[in-house]
């Protein structure tokens, strides 16, 4: 099927145009136009899973319920496509804004610790995703011990490594601080994936989401480009950070850290491994 086809039929309209644009490591993007002067993003790749995109589009509409920052309105979703609303970056983004809003997406919440996605996808990397009952159980299980023996098994991770994996995994009730209610996470939250439009205001792209720990979202934007000070403020200003959070921040970047691993090698799983021993 073309592309032109595969946008057709999932947005019911007729394309009108198409050219080429920079997207991500994973998918071909395209910017689209439709009839009656539509401008839209397409992200679409040979051999995308069933039911792929469909996921994606469910968490984007998930993270847009809260009306707390842009996310791109889904115009059409198919195995083959995913059709957003095309937004025209390069203004800069405000960091309070974004602080703001993305304490209220948080604090939206979610059903329970895990997703209904059955598997969860960070670029190639998949990772099991069903819930369980505490956070501590969940990222040990879903997050950490997976993602450890995926490194591992491709040489990203040393024996030493791995075995400091477990330990922090072992002391986790411990370590994650007090208990708090589910959050409602991106997922993947790098500054990638957070898209400034052209009057500054800073969009949710590209999420993996799930019910988890919101220092996790925030460890994550700390460890690829943090978002400065005016962001923790507005952030706190909505919801409080638990104590100790500070000490917190390598034991939830191992998530990204251990991703990076999995999916580049190099010097992630010596870094992963120098953050694991601070907890084991």
């Amino acid at each position: 099927m073309s592309l032109r086809e595969a946008v057709e039929r999932a947005t019911g309209r007729t394309v009108t145009g198409s050219s080429r644009v920079a997207g991500g490591d994973i998918n071909d993007a395209y910017r689209v136009e439709l009839d009656g002067g539509t401008t839209a993003f397409v992200k679409t790749r040979a051999g995308a899973q069933p039911g792929e995109y469909a996921t994606e589009a469910d968490g984007l509409r998930w993270l847009a319920e809260p009306a707390a920052l842009p996310v791109p309105e889904v115009l059409g979703v198919g195995d083959e496509v995913l059709v957003l609303q095309w937004i025209e970056g390069g203004g800069r983004g405000d960091a309070a804004v974004l602080g703001h809003g993305l304490a209220a997406v948080h604090a939206a919440g979610a059903p329970g610790f895990g997703g209904e996605a059955p598997v969860l996808r960070l670029g190639a990397a998949e990772l099991p995703n069903e819930p369980l009952p505490d956070w501590p159980s969940f990222y040990a299980e879903r997050r950490l011990r997976p993602l450890a023996a995926q490194a591992r098994d491709r040489g990203a991770l040393s024996a030493e490594g791995a075995r400091a994996m477990e330990r922090v995994c072992s002391r986790l009730p411990e370590l994650v601080g007090p208990p708090e209610p589910p959050a409602r996470l991106h997922g993947d939250l790098w500054g990638g994936n957070l898209l400034c439009d052209d009057r500054g205001a800073p969009c949710l792209i590209d999420p993996a989401v799930y019910g988890g720990h919101r220092e996790i979202d925030l460890a994550m934007l700390q460890l690829f480009g943090a978002p400065g000070v005016a962001f923790r403020a507005a952030y706190e200003e909505v919801t409080p950070l638990a104590d100790g959070h500070e000490e917190r921040v390598d034991l939830y970047q191992l998530l990204p850290l251990l991703v990076h691993a999995v999916l580049f090698g190099g010097s992630y799983g010596a870094s992963a491994e120098r953050a694991a021993r601070r907890y084991a």
